[in-house]
């Protein structure tokens, strides 16, 4: 049986940071990807904002390891000349009644640690951007933008100079635990025994951890699938900042970003779907895209909007459910030594990357061996 020190399941973003955080810390570190590239799953569908940590509950892994990951983010993308750009961001109330939310989000902002947001009234928002219909904006200097593919090339080359190794096509499923390690077994017949093993298999994730023999289906949660499609402009944008509505149920809206060329593209939208497969943009959908979108920008041409592409989140709380926290578990949690499952990592996750890697590489720190009796399975 061939043995290996770490083994990261899935090379999207977050498990290229993850595997580069460990290599980079000495360790022996393969990535079993099942596609023949890097990022062809969710990090390749997402809308490549930098977010600035506002939205999520104070004391969540999602604040923290948003506002913690910008920072490392920018400043990453800055060594590397990764492209990037803080273009920032307006969050609108199209109507009276949702002034207050803004100020709910800003006492939110506050609290996770983001202190440099200003609501704006009218007049100011539309100095800002002067096609824009709003009663009144918040802005958020510190979202931005980011080039995801070329992150994801930087990360997989400083863990290649790290000596670690990306291997595509290749699944491999866990099979057992045992006192050396985790025994895992690819497509091929091979079988492999890692010391420590991070599942970042994104979507596939809760389905992963369920074939492991010896933990507990109660740390598994249920997959659900929240699909989320994006339709494109066809001519040029009036705005130079990234224009969000305030919050609906789901999701963050129908949001207008930039990508580093300055074209514009709209959405996602939540439709809840039973397959993670289910891709296929649904051109009929742009009158409902188009009535949205002119709630703050009642100047969209008709018919400008043109199908893209479609992204599917990897969600761990049903429709109708507030949204879950990330679900990072480790070995004190679920009782396995050397594993680490990461479930539910929809964004703000490609912001977080970076600092979910350092939370990670810290959860491994425990040896294996150290747990005690009544943390281990069974005891």
């Amino acid at each position: 049986m061939e043995q290996v020190e770490c083994v990261v399941v899935g090379a999207g973003v977050i498990g290229l940071a993850v595997a580069r955080a460990l290599a980079q810390a000495g360790r022996e570190v393969l990535v079993l990807e099942a596609a023949n590239a890097i990022g062809t799953g969710i990090s390749a569908r997402s809308s490549e904002v930098i977010h600035a940590g506002i939205y999520y509950p104070t004391h969540s892994l999602k604040a923290r390891l948003c506002v913690q990951g910008k920072a490392l983010l920018y400043d990453y993308c800055a060594q590397r000349g990764i492209g990037h750009q803080r273009c920032g961001k307006l969050i609108v109330a199209t109507h009276t009644n949702q002034v207050a939310q803004l100020q709910i989000l800003l006492a939110q902002a506050k609290a996770n640690g983001v202190h440099d947001l200003v609501l704006l009234d009218r007049a100011q928002a539309l100095a800002l951007e002067p096609e824009l219909q709003c009663v009144a904006a918040l802005y958020s200097p510190s979202t931005g933008t980011v080039d995801s593919h070329g992150l994801m090339l930087a990360l997989q080359a400083d863990l290649e100079s790290a000596g670690g190794l990306v291997v595509f096509n290749t699944t491999a499923a866990p099979v057992r635990m045992g006192p050396a390690g985790i025994e895992l077994r690819t497509h091929d017949g091979t079988s492999l025994l890692a010391r420590q093993v991070v599942n970042a298999a994104g979507l596939q994730a809760p389905a992963w951890a369920g074939k492991l023999a010896g933990l507990d289906p109660l740390h598994v949660p249920q997959a659900y699938f929240a699909k989320g499609n994006y339709f494109g402009l066809s001519g040029r944008v009036p705005f130079r900042h990234l224009i969000y509505p305030v919050p609906q149920p789901g999701g963050l809206g129908v949001h207008l970003t930039l990508d580093l060329a300055g074209q514009a593209r709209f959405g996602p939208d939540v439709q809840w779907v039973d397959s993670a497969d289910d891709l296929v943009v649904d051109a009929a959908q742009a009158g409902v895209f188009e009535a949205q979108v002119r709630q703050y920008w009642p100047g969209l041409p008709a018919g400008a909007l043109v199908p893209a592409y479609a992204g599917i989140r990897p969600k761990i709380s049903a429709p109708g459910q507030a949204a879950c926290d990330f679900l990072i578990q480790g070995p004190a949690v679920h009782g396995v030594d050397g594993l680490v499952n990461l479930f539910g990592m929809e964004s703000p996750g490609l912001t977080s990357s970076l600092a979910i890697a350092e939370h990670v590489q810290s959860l491994l720190r425990l040896a294996p061996g150290q747990l005690s009796p009544a943390a281990r399975p069974g005891a």
